[in-house]
Formats: C-alpha cells, structure tokens, sequence
C-alpha cells in the first residue's frame, strides 16, 4: 500500500475560473475510489493531473504506476489483441495474461481474434478493461468505463471490479454500479475536493442532509438579510425627509432644522454602516446549494395518433442479419425503450430510421409524412465551433441555447469555449440542448445519459414525465429505464 498525496492544489484552463483551488487530500493506494461531480468539475483533469499530463500549481507526490482507462488504440484495423498490446508498449504484457483476465471477466477470449474495428462499444471497454488489469503493480485510472456497457454488461464488470484486489479510481454517473465497487467517495465541489468514506450512495445521504442544513441556514440569513436591508432604507428616507424640510421650509429657522438635519444625517450614516456591515456578514456566511432547474422541450404535438411504426424490421451487414425482425409503434404520448445486449444492433436501427444505415434493411419502417424527429446522437464529433455558429448552423435561438445549458449545470465561462474543446459531458449537454430546442413532434435519443451526471439524469427523467412526448430511446440506465419507458421493447439477437 502506497499513499497519494495533494498539496495546495491549483489548476485553472486559460481564460476560464479555476477547478482546483488550494486543495489538500491524501488516500491510499489499496482503495476503491468512487470519482464524482458535475459535469465540466474536472473529473478527467484530475486523473491527467495524476498522470502528470497537465501543468498544475502544487505538489503531487506518488510513486505509483498508474494506468488509465480508456486505452488509445491507434489501429482499429489490426486483431483485437494486436491493437491492445500496440497500446501498452511500456508494458511487459503478453496476450495470454489478456485472455486470463477475459476469462475472469466472463468473456469470450475469442474477442481478441477479431478486427478491433469490428467490436461493439462494450466490447471494446471489456477488452481495454482485461488489457489493464493484466499489467502487474499498476493502479488504476478508470474514467466512464460504464459508457456503452449494457445492463448485463454493467453487472459483469462490476462483479469483476469487486473481486479485484488492487485499488483503482473510478468515474461513473451511474449510482447502482458506483454502490457495488466502492469503498470511498471523492466529490468535486465547487473548486474542492470532498473525500468520504463508503459508496456512493452513503455520500448522497450525507450530502442531501448538508443541503438540508444549509437551504435552512440560507433561508434564515436571507430573511435576516431582507430586514436589515429594509431598516437601512428607512433610515436613509428619514434623513432625506429631513434634508426636504430645510429646503423647502422658506419660513422656517432653517438654522434650527439644517442643524437637526445634519444630526439626523450623522446618525442616520453611522446606523447605515452598522447595516452595511451586518448584511454583508450574512451575505458572507450564504452557502452554496446545487440547485437544479427544470428543463423545457420545444415539442410540438401532431395530429397522427402514430408517429412511428416498424413491420417485421431487421438489418444486414454484409450480408450478416443482426437481431430477429422487430415489429413496433410508437404511438402520441408513449415512450418505447429498445432493450437488448451490446452489438445487437439498437444504435443500428436507429440510424436506418433516420435514413443513414449502411448495410442493408428489410421490413417497412413507416415515418408519416410531416412528422418532424429530433435526435440524440450517440456520435456528435461533428458539433464544433462556437456556441454561436453552432445555434446558428441549426437555426437555434441563441439566447435559449445559452440558457438550456445553464440550467444543464454548465459554467457561463465554458460558452466561449469551442464545442470540440469541452469536456465530454460537456459536448453531450449541448448535444441534448439541440435536441431540446429543435421543434419536432417525436423524439428519438441514443443513449442520452452517457457522459451526463445525476443532476441531468433526473432533469431528464423529469421533463419526459412533464411533457410525455412520443419517444424512442436506447439506454443502458435501468433505473431511467423504469421511471421513463411506457414501454420496453426487446431487440433480440439471432
């Protein structure tokens, strides 16, 4: 066991507000550290920080080796095992120790015989996950490794994760997996670094009881705040009545009443400073409060009672059938989840609805005519530039772009950043954005909640139960899945 040690942690991107500000922290190596927080906190950063990948102001002491997740594979065309052992040259790593992990893991080492190009999503972080955990003295840096891992597949790797014996940090948005391989819990905040011990869901416990405390707090030093601010008005009020009696008084003893004005005025500064003073002492003691505002869907409800239907569809590529013929509608008001393992072929279908699957397609899949489908890409490399000549490439209202993505929890420095230079939660929010505002009368989203935190995970589920759009949806979040879906639609393999 190794310690990892931070001090006087500081780290900012040029031209935006720091992520790091002063932070101390110290955890050993034979942990199992959850790694959580808003979307563009500094999640990654820190595991490149950690790396030494990033240029930071104080001091990071460890002698660990780390590896870090995901691998970079530099040729997709090579087998499998060829690209990964490619993408650990420093590692004295044989593919024999790769298929003792696979095995560990539940998975067909066969895997590493194919094309790597050829592997679905979840395929590909279950072989770099093996590819990891083969390499000896090693800790390990898991960042997203939940991402395109279907349910299964999720509880495969956590059973897995759960039986290692070497300590690794890990970041995930989903609390299920979080709660079954970790044993600690460190949580970006606001610029700070928060460590706790327990899984996840012990942190949210404690956490909802620390917002708890401070909304009370807060209301009470507001109201305290109100009052005070009300009483130093009046005071000024009582000292310009004063001021108004010796002016406009022409008769007067205008000796008498400037002499009583300049006392009022004297106190009336004296008390006013107190107030001053009072008021920003509560201000200073405000605590800040995640808060999350709902979103709003531009959806605009057709006259068809059904939006969609697919008659005994199936797809081929080369030749090569993926899942049995489906047969589905999507009707006004229901919200269908496609259901079925990784590589079957979901992200598929849905690129052959909006006309843009290469392989071949057999069956009817009936658009009525006039409907308009806004879409969730699970691929959206192509959102670049600024955030203006993005809204404006999609005939976006550029006021209500902004302001989605604020009540998505992103920082108003990151609007000057261009999308292909954000996080990647980052660049999914304004993914999501798009298709929010983009007006349409079904909505069709592959995987929505990757890369998203649980703030926007419950924004979301929130706004379906809201507006009940007609709505087709690939994801791997069973508890979305349950609070969202009228209904959950199988796509099985052959």
């Amino acid at each position: 066991m190794q310690t990892i040690t931070i001090r006087n942690l500081n780290f900012a991107y040029p031209g935006q507000p720091p992520l790091f500000t002063d932070c101390n922290l110290d955890f050993n190596s034979n942990w199992r550290l959850g790694l959580v927080g808003r979307n563009g906190r500094g999640k990654t950063t820190l595991l490149q920080i950690l790396q030494g990948r990033r240029d930071y102001r104080g001091r990071v002491t460890s002698k660990l080796n780390f590896a870090y997740f995901p691998l970079k594979i530099t040729n997709q065309t090579l087998l499998s095992g060829d690209a990964l052992l490619a993408a650990c040259p420093n590692q004295a790593l044989e593919q024999w120790q790769i298929e003792r992990e696979l095995g560990l893991l539940g998975v067909d080492p066969a895997l590493l015989w194919q094309p790597y190009q050829t592997l679905s999503g979840g395929e590909r972080t279950k072989v770099q996950l093996a590819t990891l955990f083969a390499q000896d003295n090693s800790f390990f840096l898991l960042d997203e490794p939940t991402n395109h891992l279907d349910l299964p597949g999720r509880r495969q790797v956590a059973a897995y994760l759960a039986h290692k014996q070497s300590g690794f940090i890990i970041t995930s948005h989903d609390q299920d997996f979080l709660d079954q391989v970790i044993d600690h819990t460190l949580v970006i905040e606001r610029h700070q670094l928060v460590l706790s011990q327990g899984n996840y869901s012990a942190y949210r416990r404690h956490k909802e009881q620390r917002d708890q405390h401070a909304q009370a707090t807060n209301r009470q030093l507001k109201a305290e705040i109100k009052k005070l601010t009300a009483a130093r008005q009046q005071r000024l009020q009582w000292a310009q009545r004063a001021e108004g009696e010796k002016k406009g008084n022409s008769h007067a003893d205008k000796g008498f009443i400037g002499a009583k004005a300049a006392k009022m005025m004297k106190k009336t500064i004296a008390t006013a400073n107190r107030l001053d003073q009072a008021i920003t002492e509560r201000q200073g003691l405000l605590e800040n409060v995640e808060e999350v505002a709902p979103l709003t869907l531009n959806y605009q409800p057709a006259h068809q009672q059904t939006l969609l239907s697919l008659d005994q569809v199936s797809l081929a590529i080369a030749g090569q059938q993926l899942f049995r013929p489906l047969t589905c509608t999507v009707h006004r008001q229901e919200q269908l989840a496609l259901v079925g393992p990784n590589g079957v072929g979901k992200s598929s279908l849905i690129k052959a609805i909006a006309g843009h699957f290469g392989g071949d397609v057999s069956g009817n899949i009936i658009l009525p005519t006039g409907v308009t489908v806004s879409y969730v890409r699970q691929d959206y490399a192509t959102n670049t530039g600024s955030l203006q000549q993005f809204a404006d490439r999609y005939s976006l209202p550029y006021d209500l772009l902004l302001s989605l993505l604020r009540k998505l929890g992103m920082d108003r420095a990151t609007f000057a950043v261009p999308i292909e230079q954000m996080s990647m939660g980052q660049q999914k929010k304004v993914e999501l954005a798009r298709s929010l505002l983009t007006p349409a009368q079904l909505y069709i989203w592959d995987e929505p909640l990757n890369y998203l935190d649980t703030y926007n995970q419950q924004q979301l589920i929130q706004l379906v139960k809201d507006y009940r759009p007609p709505l087709l949806f690939v994801e791997h979040d069973q508890h979305f899945i349950n609070a969202v879906a009228s209904q959950q639609v199988p796509v099985t393999p052959l």
